[in-house]
């Protein structure tokens, strides 16, 4: 699944209103839902719209300056994490609570601000808690907060910008082996400070069936069949390769789609809302977080449609 992404050309299929029909009907029959020929039939066309909504802001982002990139990007995200919501919730949205963004930033930047130190704080209702609980099954406790270095820190693709400038490796690469199987690289051990065989119980009960080791060392079967939104695993988009954090504390099981949800409300509103300091920091580029931003920026324009794809597909 993860190999055979072809960006925008693999959502080809979903631009039928037919095919929909049948692929939300699957759905709605798998998970019990009541009524599903009739449920699928009325969404058929709310699911599609959604997508294509969704890839027309993506489009527009790309050709468009800095400045603009965080609003169109995050709106084209929320449209296509609708379009995943109606897959498990077919009277998506019965409330009008659900449709707030489910997070908050403070609206006044301090002076001296920093990105990275910057927070967003959850909220009880609106988008975020909503579809953290219906598509991650994933409750989240209102106000909470996140800081912005530790959402850039779960972006796999950001682990050689965190080498240059912070001397910190945030991610491993997981090798093949010559069998075709996966192995964790031994460094992982001293990084999470377990033996082999307690990494090993660590990461199946982690994985959701996904990961099954074989008897010596630490080669496994991956099975991305089983993908369900929460692994261990992360896939880098540009190296094309497995990867796995080498934190393992609290946030090791976040959803990546979750933490591009939370970066791009944050710079969205930034952009909206903090005119001079998202003017300065795209013009005079004074310090670490215009690399961050822009290199965030240009992974999420091609990884945010890859992840909700890995979704709508597993």
């Amino acid at each position: 699944m993860t190999v055979d992404y072809k960006g925008w050309k693999s959502y080809a299929s979903f631009f039928s209103a037919e095919h929909c029909q049948l692929y939300l009907k699957n759905h709605y029959i798998k998970r019990n839902i009541e009524n599903p020929e009739q449920k699928s039939y009325e969404n058929c066309y709310a699911f599609l719209y959604y997508l294509e909504h969704g890839q027309i802001y993506y489009l527009q982002a790309e050709n468009s300056p800095l400045i603009l990139k965080p609003i169109l990007l995050f709106y084209g995200l929320v449209h296509l994490i609708k379009a995943c919501i109606l897959t498990v919730d077919p009277a998506y949205p019965e409330t009008t609570s659900v449709l707030a963004h489910g997070v908050s930033t403070r609206k006044r930047k301090k002076q001296n601000y920093q990105f990275f130190q910057d927070e967003v704080k959850f909220q009880k209702n609106g988008l975020f808690p909503f579809m953290s609980e219906k598509m991650f099954h994933m409750k989240q406790l209102e106000g909470d907060k996140i800081t912005m270095e530790e959402l850039l820190e779960l972006i796999p693709e950001l682990d050689d910008l965190f080498m240059v400038h912070e001397s910190k490796s945030t991610f491993t690469p997981i090798n093949n082996t010559q069998h075709g199987q996966l192995a964790v690289p031994e460094k992982v051990l001293d990084h999470y400070h377990m033996t082999e065989e307690r990494l090993k119980d660590f990461l199946s009960s982690k994985s959701g069936n996904q990961i099954e080791f074989l008897s010596e060392g630490l080669s496994f079967q991956y099975d991305k069949r089983k993908f369900s939104g929460i692994s261990p695993i992360k896939f880098n988009l540009e190296s094309s390769a497995y990867v796995l954090p080498l934190k393992k504390e609290n946030l090791f099981l976040f959803p990546e789609l979750m933490v591009h949800y939370l970066l791009l409300y944050n710079l969205s509103m930034i952009a909206r809302y903090e005119t001079e300091w998202w003017s300065e920091i795209t013009k005079m580029m004074p310090n670490r977080d215009y690399p961050f931003i822009k290199t965030f920026l240009e992974i999420t324009l091609k990884k945010g449609p890859f992840l909700v794809y890995e979704y709508l597909m597993s």
